[in-house]
Order: C-alpha cells, then structure tokens, then sequence
C-alpha cells in the first residue's frame, strides 16, 4: 500500500501517540520509529516533526481514528501493535489502547 505525505504523517502521529501510551517513550520504541521514518523517505521538515513528538505527545486532538481512511486502518493498526512491542513487553495500558483502537477501527 502506498501512502501519501499526509497520510506517512499521520501514521507516524498515531504510532508516537502509542509510544506515549506508557507516559515514556522507550530508546527501542524511538529508534523503531527513526527506522519507520527512514524507510518511507521523509525530508528534513517531516522527519523533525516526529522527532518532536517522540520529545511530546502528539496532541491528542490531532489522534481522530475516525480520520483513518478505512483502506490505511491495518497498516496503522500494525504500526501500533509493532511500537507497542518494541520494547519487548506491552504493558496493560498499551494492550487497553490497542483494544480500543482496533475497535474504532472496525466501525
């Protein structure tokens, strides 16, 4: 699947939104993020945005599930389930929100 500017952004948004789900975003969470951003080709602006929201949680107003188109919801769905892991475990909050978010994905 190929995805546009925006829509790499937003994956992005949302896979940092679950890196913060812990209230602390982990070294194996950021680099997969980093290696994320390597592969879909990002310039300089794009990769400093998410570099701040690894540094901040994106604010979560700008995290509407609704908004994913429904052809991008398992790609966004998969990248939260692999930030998530990152670290090796996925603590009680993590496996809460991605219950939630698989949820607000099938509607």
């Amino acid at each position: 699947m190929q995805l546009d500017r925006a829509a790499k952004l937003r994956l992005l948004e949302f896979v940092c939104s679950f890196a913060w789900t812990d209230l602390k975003v982990q070294q194996q969470e950021r680099d997969l993020v980093m290696r994320v951003v390597g592969r879909m080709g990002l310039g300089n602006e794009e990769t400093k945005k998410v570099e701040g929201w690894l540094k901040s949680p994106p604010p979560a107003d700008e995290v509407d599930p609704a908004a994913i188109p429904k052809e991008h919801r398992q790609a966004f769905f998969d990248a939260a389930i692999a930030v998530a892991r990152a670290d090796g475990r996925i603590v009680p909050a993590e496996r809460d929100l991605l219950e939630l978010f698989r949820d607000l994905l099938q509607d």
